[in-house]
This record gives structure tokens, C-alpha cells and sequence, in this order.
């Protein structure tokens, strides 16, 4: 056993790994001493609840360990500290019991704890009637572990945290600290080597680089939005519109004269009324999380708990999300569990050890990125994991997760060459450790009335459908194949089209095996990929006109809608994330034609229940002719849950007008032209059906009416069954 002289050098030294074990009161009912480490101070007493002097400490160390002996057990004291002929008054952080309870210990242990957010962190709070700061931290392979900040001179020998074995949970409640206060943790590892600085992976508001500091934080915040909360609740979002806005806070517009981004309350005005105008249902948001490399967007996360400060602090943020939903409009969230970055005050080598990664770079190290792999089959992992999903819908009352890169967590051979990965247990490739992860998840997420999106590009099976069916159990999937197909199929100069026909009307094979959205993300104008507009073939007009073409043809498809945003008004240039978009562009009128066709559609789609209420069901669609590939034109009906619900699509994939096109309808009636994105107002050429055509008995497709049609060059033609 170590003596009492080599306890107190281990102190001194900052090596000690149970400080609690000497420092504070100790004793039976006849003998009790008081012990504390104050490096700095020439002299220390002990004070009594009236602020009698109880004792005078002794100096039994020459580095500044104090102590005294005291007749009776003193529960609430405090120490005056004489430093440099001054004095003050402090409550020490080593008499207070944690506040981690045993039961806590043991389901952090088995990964269910279900509150973990608010047990690890940094928890403004009161103990024994003082205020202050409770710090947790998960590092069961530390030999020590302290907190350091201003409050104390980075130094970590002065507020050492207590161990609990079971678990390797370390805590310490510190008087006096409150919100605002910096921190980060410091550790040795197992051999009692110093760690880099660590910021809290709790951590609720973070600095930014390159400080990285997490920040103390709590906030009061009053929500506005508990109609929008139990609506959420109650109501299902397979059936209802869901036009999607995807976003990046920091350049979807900047000041003008120094280029800086928008705050979180500037957004919520600027941002939110123009999404609310336009007619989208959601906003979907590029990580948050706080992030230190802003060339990353936010998918490289490293303060999963935090939302990003470059807009603001997290109040800010959540009024961000109150506006949107007392505007009506939900808010998506992307969300980055599939990997993260090798920053070093981060997760990675946390305590020393492969703690949140695996230690085999075959499983732990992502060739793609250069970022480690969370290690899902560690139960305090996949807690934690978990916990951040839970704590973004019942903290922000963010509506949905869109996770990131869900095929890299599925396949253990994703990327990688032959003998570059380990099999399962079974000697195959899926990843199973994951799936039981996500579904988990899920179902989570499901309970806390919120949805999930899985961006997943592989055939893997069920990623939309129910775990209690086999599925992974996420409510949406983004159609990759359909993006691909599409965009394939609308990059190749018209002349051509009728060989590739097929491009379209393959994912029509498969549309309904999944709860589907049809993405144009981010991912499709960046890299060189260029812009939308500058994908589509032809002269200025003729790019034009395929672009309407392809929004008019994305809204009549099965499948919710996602736009990358600048993509609704056709921005010329790649994304670029550091400078706002080119709203001047405006100014031009094809440019606004666009704007004004995607703002039409949103709204024809939000107002039309057969555009969107069987979007994954196969009696929501019906092919009229997919077979004119000589002509390059489709037509096909949608439907909704009643018989007079009817759209008719027609597309014309050429810049030739067609007169005199007939198509067969399932219903006799008078049919109204609601989209023609040939119209002027849109930027095309005005050639139409002046607004409605009749149905006549003449046979065609299979049917026993048609209606007779010119059709616009390069045009999607969207017309409605006009009922009474």
C-alpha cells in the first residue's frame, strides 16, 4: 500500500488516479481530517457555516497540500485561501458526493441508459444548496482524468475527478463554475502518459478553432411551437406532401460587405419566409454539430452535442426551429453516425485506448475519408450514439434525421479492397453489428415522434420498413437510383434520348418497394460536378427548358421531393461553400422563371392529394404509354384515394413541338392544364392547350377515353380531372 507521504507527491504531481480517496473529509465518528491541494495558496482555514474559523490548516507538503485535524465530522464547510496577501472564499469541490447514482453506473455499462446526455457532460446545477458545475466523462482507461479551464489555470492537478471502477465513469461537481465557463478534460492515459486536451463529447456549446473549447451552457428557452409538437405526434408523413429545401446555413446568403454568413435569428427571418413563400414543407439542414473544418460542411462532426456557433448559441438555434414550425414548416437535420474526424482534442484515441473507434483499421479507419469508425458493438457506443439522436429531437425538436453515408455503415467491405476488411461471424460482408445499431435507432427516434432518412445507394433490403418486419426500420429512403437514372437520362442531348428511354422508366420497377425521396442534393453540384443548369444540354434555352422539364417531371414522380438549394432559381455556378448564392440572377427572367415554376409546383403538389398521398403505394401510379421512345415522350397517371383524385402527366423530351398527340385517360371529364413548364411566365415559348382539354370516347392506351394534346417543345405538361 502506498503511504500517505507518496499519496500526497502523487498529488502534487497530478498523478493520482483516486484524489477523493485523500482529499476532502475523511475519518471515523472520534477522528475526521480535512485534506485539499492549494498550489497557490501560503495559507489555508477551514470555515463553518457561520463563517467561523473551525482550523487552520497545516502544510503537509511542500507543493501545497494542506490538512487538519477536526473533532467531529464537518458535512458543510468552506476553506479561505490566503494567496499573495490577499483572501477568498471557496467550496471544495472534494467534500460534495457525486451525483451519479449506481443504477446509472450499471445501464451506462450495458448501453441503455436512456438519459445519458443529461448524466455525462457538463450540467449546471446545485449540490447541497451550492451552485456550480457537475462534469462526467466516459474514459474507463485513463489512469486520470481532470478538468481544465480559466477557472483554474489549465492546470490539471487542481480539480482531478473522481473514478467509479464500474463503468470508468469519472465526475466531479465544481462550486462556482456556471454557463459560460471554458473546459475542456484532461487525461493520462493507462501508462500515465499525457493526453491532448479533450473537449466534452457532451459538450452543449463548443468554441470555435482554434480553440475548440467546449463551453458550459444552459438556457431557459420558451417554445412556441407545442401545436406544431402534438400535430407531429399524431399524424403520419407517408401520406402528406413533403418538398424538402435542402440547406447550408453558411452560404445561402451573406452579408454584403464583409461576407460573413447569417446569424441562426437573421435565418429565421430571411430564411424561413422565403422557404414559407416558396411553398416547401421542410427544411433540411447540413450537420450542425459543431465542426472545426468549415471545407467539411459539417460532415466531419466533432461536438455531436452541440450545435454549431458560427450562426450562434444553442438558444439561438432553437429559435431557429420554433419560427420554422410556427411557420409550418419542419426541419430535418443531418446527422453523422457513420464516422468522424481524427481531430486530437476529439473522440479518437480518447482515454489512450480505441475507445469510441475500432482498434483493427480494417474496421476502424475509413479509406474514403481519412476519418475513424464509430465501433457500433460496444454497448457505450452505440449509447451514445443514440442518446445524440434522442437528445437533437427532444432538445431542438428537430422533426427528422437524414443519416449520412448509411451504406458505409452496412457493408464491412465498403471501399475496400480484398483482405482490407474483416468478415462478420457468419464470413460475410453485412455489417451486423450496425443494422442492430440503426435499428435501435430508429426506433428511438420513431418513440420520440420524430422520422428518420437513410441516404443508402446499395439494393440492401427493407431499409425503409418496419424492424418488427425485417426492415432497418428507418421511415424514408433517398432514391439514389432514380437521381443517377435521371440525370443520366436529362444529360444527353435530345436526339439521343430514345435510346435511353429505359432511364426512366426502370425505377418505376422498384418505386414502391420503399418509402421514397427523390433527392437533388448538394452532392450534385459540387466536385466538378457543376450546377444543375449546366447539366442540362443545349443552348441557354434549351437548358432551360430541360431544367423545368426534369422539376415539373421530379414533382409528378412517385416519391417525396428534395432540392439542393440555388437549384430553384437554376445558379450557374457550383456550389461553393463560402460565398453566398447568386441571387442576382434573379434579375434575369429565365432565371426567375424557374423560381416561379418551382414555387408553383410546390404548391399544385401540396394542394393535390394524388401527387403525394400514395407516393409508396403502386395504386398511386399508373403508366398511360412508356413505350414512344421514337417521340421520346411519357404520360402516366397518378392517383389518390378517391376516383376523381387524377393527375395526368405528359412529358415531351424533345424541342419539337408535337400537335395532335393523343393519350388515353382513365376517366371521362374535362381535364385542366395546372403546369406547363413551356408557359412564358416560366421563360418558354407559350405554345399549350389554353388551359383545359375534354375527353372524347375515342379508345386509346388501353382506355376508352383520351384527350387530344400539342405538346410543348421540352415540356412536362401536369393536368387535373376538374371535379364538381
Amino acid at each position: 500500500m502506498a503511504t500517505l507521504e507518496s499519496q500526497y507527491q502523487s498529488i502534487a504531481q497530478g498523478r493520482h488516479g483516486d484524489p477523493f480517496a485523500i482529499l476532502g473529509p475523511h475519518g471515523t465518528h472520534k477522528d475526521w481530517t480535512l485534506r485539499s491541494w492549494q498550489p497557490q495558496a501560503q495559507a489555508v482555514e477551514v470555515l463553518g457555516a457561520d463563517d467561523e474559523i473551525l482550523a487552520s490548516m497545516e502544510r503537509v507538503h511542500a507543493d501545497g497540500l494542506f490538512a487538519a485535524q477536526l473533532p467531529l465530522p464537518v458535512v458543510s464547510y468552506r476553506l479561505r485561501l490566503h494567496e499573495n496577501g490577499h483572501s477568498h472564499v471557496i467550496d471544495d469541490p472534494y467534500r460534495f458526493a457525486s451525483p451519479l447514482g449506481d443504477l446509472d453506473r450499471h445501464l451506462m455499462r450495458e448501453g441503455k441508459l436512456q438519459d445519458l446526455a443529461h448524466k455525462l457532460g457538463a450540467h449546471p446545477m446545485q449540490v447541497d444548496g451550492v451552485s456550480g458545475v457537475h462534469f462526467a466523462v466516459w474514459a474507463p482507461n485513463a489512469s486520470r482524468v481532470s478538468v481544465v479551464g480559466l477557472f483554474n489555470g489549465w492546470d490539471g492537478r487542481r480539480h482531478v475527478m473522481r473514478r467509479h471502477p464500474t463503468g470508468g465513469v469519472w465526475d466531479i461537481f465544481i462550486p462556482s463554475l456556471c454557463p459560460g465557463d471554458y473546459y475542456k478534460f484532461e487525461l493520462l492515459d493507462a501508462a500515465g502518459k499525457l493526453l491532448p486536451l479533450k473537449a466534452d463529447p457532451f459538450a452543449r456549446h463548443m468554441e470555435q478553432a482554434p480553440g475548440n473549447a467546449s463551453i458550459v451552457y444552459t438556457d431557459d428557452y420558451q417554445w412556441q411551437d407545442n401545436d406544431w409538437l402534438i400535430a407531429r405526434q399524431t399524424s403520419s408523413t407517408l401520406d402528406q406532401p413533403m418538398s424538402v429545401y435542402e440547406v447550408h446555413l453558411g452560404s445561402w446568403r451573406r452579408h454584403v460587405l464583409d461576407n460573413q454568413p447569417l446569424s441562426y435569428r437573421e435565418l429565421a427571418e430571411s430564411l424561413v419566409d422565403y422557404v414559407r413563400d416558396m411553398g416547401y414543407t421542410h427544411i433540411e439542414l447540413l450537420p450542425v454539430s459543431e465542426y472545426p473544418f468549415d471545407g467539411s460542411w459539417g460532415y466531419q462532426p466533432v461536438g455531436l452535442f452541440a450545435p454549431t456557433s458560427r450562426f450562434g448559441n444553442p438558444a439561438d438555434f432553437k429559435f431557429f426551429v420554433d419560427c420554422c414550425h410556427r411557420q409550418g414548416i419542419g426541419v430535418i437535420m443531418d446527422w453523422v453516425p457513420a464516422h468522424f474526424p481524427r481531430d486530437e482534442f476529439g473522440l479518437g484515441q480518447f482515454d489512450g485506448s480505441h475507445l469510441y473507434e475500432h482498434a483493427d483499421p480494417r474496421q476502424g479507419s475509413h479509406p474514403d475519408w481519412g476519418t475513424l469508425i464509430f465501433n457500433f458493438g460496444r454497448p457505450e457506443v452505440s449509447n451514445y450514439l443514440i442518446a445524440n439522436a434522442v437528445f437533437w429531437v427532444e432538445e431542438y425538436h428537430i422533426d427528422a434525421l437524414r443519416v449520412d453515408a448509411v451504406a458505409s455503415m452496412l457493408y464491412l467491405d465498403y471501399s475496400r479492397d480484398d483482405g482490407d476488411w474483416v468478415a462478420n461471424q457468419y464470413g460475410g460482408n453485412e455489417n451486423l453489428e450496425a443494422v442492430e445499431f440503426l435499428r435501435r435507432m430508429n426506433e428511438r427516434v420513431h418513440l420520440c415522434g420524430a422520422i428518420t432518412i437513410a441516404e443508402e445507394s446499395t439494393a440492401w433490403p427493407g431499409v425503409s420498413h418496419p424492424v418488427y418486419k425485417g426492415g432497418l426500420g428507418f421511415s424514408y429512403k433517398w432514391n439514389m437510383g432514380w437521381m443517377h437514372d435521371s440525370l443520366a437520362y436529362f444529360g444527353e442531348d435530345p436526339v439521343h434520348r430514345r435510346f435511353h428511354q429505359d432511364k426512366l422508366t426502370f425505377g418505376l420497377l422498384y418505386a414502391f418497394s420503399e418509402n421514397f425521396i427523390l433527392p437533388l442534393s448538394h452532392d450534385e453540384v459540387v466536385h466538378g460536378k457543376g450546377s444543375m443548369i449546366r447539366r442540362m444540354p443545349g443552348d441557354r434555352w434549351q437548358a432551360f427548358a430541360n431544367l423545368r422539364l426534369y422539376y415539373a417531371f421530379m414533382y409528378t414522380h412517385p416519391g417525396k421531393k428534395l432540392l439542393f438549394m440555388g437549384g430553384e432559381f437554376a445558379q450557374v455556378r457550383e456550389w461553393n461553400h463560402n460565398q453566398s448564392l447568386d441571387w442576382h440572377l434573379l434579375e434575369q427572367a429565365d432565371h426567375a422563371g424557374v423560381q416561379q415554376l418551382l414555387r408553383d409546383l410546390n404548391r399544385l403538389y401540396r394542394d393535390t392529394p394524388a401527387l403525394h398521398q400514395l407516393d409508396s403505394r403502386i395504386e398511386g401510379f399508373g403508366w398511360i404509354d412508356c413505350s414512344d421512345t421514337e417521340q421520346s415522350v411519357i404520360a402516366f397517371a397518378r392517383h389518390g384515394s378517391e376516383a376523381s383524385q387524377l393527375v395526368i402527366a405528359v412529358c415531351n423530351m424533345t424541342p419539337v413541338v408535337r400537335k395532335d398527340y393523343r393519350i388515353g385517360v382513365p376517366r371521362a371529364g374535362r381535364y385542366l392544364e395546372r403546369i406547363n413548364s413551356d408557359a412564358e411566365v416560366y421563360g418558354g415559348s407559350g405554345v399549350g392547350n389554353f388551359g383545359a382539354v375534354e375527353s372524347q370516347p375515342i379508345p386509346q392506351h388501353g382506355h376508352q377515353q383520351s384527350i387530344n394534346l400539342v405538346l410543348p417543345p421540352l415540356t412536362t405538361l401536369i393536368f387535373t380531372l376538374e371535379t364538381h
